[in-house]
């Protein structure tokens, strides 16, 4: 779906253990040239994973995911040891989950380091800001603390918007394909909200998640035509899906 719409792409690599979830790394790897992100339970499964990513080479296309509220010291030095570059950092503030309380966790207050500066001491050079989504209602305040976050540190920032579509009681009782049109809406929004990143749930979902979001950049990207922005590849959606 990457290759046939343009849409960049990234796996997410998800696992229990450390030695499955390196198992896993070593099957996506070679089947995939897309970065990979390495994510598990445990901050001592993720660290395992990611100190083999990079003893094989795979530094330049790995992601730790993520770094969150509960980092602590002993994370920042492990994620140090590891020499990796890049993480997801989840903006949840759990004291305040609004737009604000996403900022105020990502810059630290009343004395406490904030999730930047952590991962910054942790050697990331390339944090990706994740806002949090708890329900479809509050989709909106993820949107909105990505702009924040995108003012603020000038930063890429994304969410996870797809998900709670699949918790959402009632959906099936408004259409019967109400889960389906209700994802794409999900993505779809938080897209042209200026999302730089959306993680959508499964692979299986990628059959309806990849197109709509290649329409609202092509959108996108035909206005920003207009005004003298053009894109950087004519693998572009605007090009590949028109």
């Amino acid at each position: 779906m990457s290759e046939k719409t343009g849409i960049p792409c990234m796996v997410d690599v998800v696992a229990e253990s450390p030695d499955v979830l390196i198992k896993y790394l070593d099957f996506v790897a070679d089947v995939t040239p897309s970065p990979l992100l390495i994510n598990g339970p445990s901050m001592d499964v993720r660290v395992e994973a990611s100190k083999y990513a990079v003893e094989v080479g795979l530094q330049d296309r790995v992601v730790y995911n993520s770094i969150n509220y509960t980092l602590n010291d002993r994370e920042i030095e492990a994620i140090r040891e590891t020499g990796i570059k890049s993480a997801i950092i989840q903006a949840f503030n759990p004291m305040d989950p609004r737009p604000r309380g996403m900022i105020t966790i990502l810059k630290g207050s009343g004395g406490k380091v904030g999730l930047l500066e952590g991962a910054a001491k942790a050697g990331i050079e390339k944090p990706l800001i994740l806002t949090p989504v708890l329900d479809v209602p509050s989709i909106g305040f993820s949107a909105h603390g990505i702009r924040l976050a995108k003012e603020e540190f000038g930063l890429p920032a994304g969410t996870a918007p797809v998900g709670v579509v699949g918790r959402w009681d009632k959906v099936q009782a408004l259409s019967e394909y109400g889960k389906l049109i209700c994802r794409a809406g999900a993505a779809a929004f938080i897209q042209a909200a200026g999302s730089d990143f959306i993680i959508y749930g499964s692979l299986a979902k990628a059959r309806t998640i990849f197109p709509v979001c290649a329409m609202v950049d092509a959108i996108l990207a035909y206005n920003a035509r207009s005004l003298g922005v053009r894109t950087l590849t004519r693998e572009h959606p605007l090009y590949k899906i028109f």
